[in-house]
């Protein structure tokens, strides 16, 4: 192990000292802190420069910094950025894009990020803002099962917006598709349906590859 570390500004003779295990040793000479340092084969490392007297530790600094950076890597992990999805509607759109943009939103919902609805109206539309409200609150009760209003219908010039927010959150929505996709992963290749594993046979055809038929199934057919 290298020399027990302390911070070069401490220029006062004494420190407030803490041990190896939080324990509070009290205000001691640099000299004698640095001479407990060297007994127990630790490091001194000043963690309150600011205070008076200035605070210092014994620690093991090696370890100190790797289980720093491990903690710091793990938060980096967990760390959930919140992404907003937008949809853009039309207040007069029709079943079947009102279907595919529904599944689009309800998609994103299950991913965990937020969803920006937006109704854009043009010409004559902006007169009446009510079939975008509509629209919109059709949506809300379509997708409450996955998602809740956030902020409410609103106009913004051409354009009238909703956002709704899942009722999953993020960390939670991954943390699913991870064990989903490590089910898959485990699944025994046998295991399979016979979709995947069948071939098709049209009417009046025997499979290719069918089972050779025993000495009785022989028999019986003639």
């Amino acid at each position: 192990m290298s020399e027990p570390r302390i911070n070069e500004r401490i220029r006062v003779p004494e420190v407030r000292l803490v041990g190896p295990n939080g324990e509070q040793v009290g205000i001691v000479r640099v000299e004698d802190a640095l001479r407990l340092a060297e007994e127990a084969n630790l490091d001194l490392v000043e963690v309150a420069p600011m205070a008076k007297p200035p605070v210092a530790k014994l620690m093991d600094f090696g370890k100190f910094k790797y289980e720093a950076a491990m903690k710091a890597r793990e938060a980096r992990k967990n760390q959930v950025n919140t992404v907003i999805k937008e949809i853009k509607l039309r207040p007069k759109i029709d079943p079947h894009d009102y279907g595919t943009k529904k599944g689009h939103v309800e998609r994103f919902l299950k991913a965990g990020d937020k969803v920006k609805v937006t109704i854009m109206f043009r010409g004559r539309e902006q007169s009446r803002p009510e079939l975008g409200r509509r629209l919109l609150e059709r949506l809300a009760e379509d997708i409450a099962e996955l998602g809740f209003v956030e902020s409410a219908p609103k106009q913004d010039g051409r354009n009238m917006i909703m956002v709704i927010g899942p009722t999953k959150k993020k960390a939670e929505a991954k943390a699913e598709q991870r064990r989903s996709r490590e089910q898959h992963e485990q699944r025994p290749a046998g295991e399979q349906t016979g979709e995947q594993t069948g071939e098709q046979v049209t009417p009046g055809e025997q499979p290719a590859a069918q089972a050779p038929q025993t000495d009785e199934a022989t028999a019986a057919a003639e």
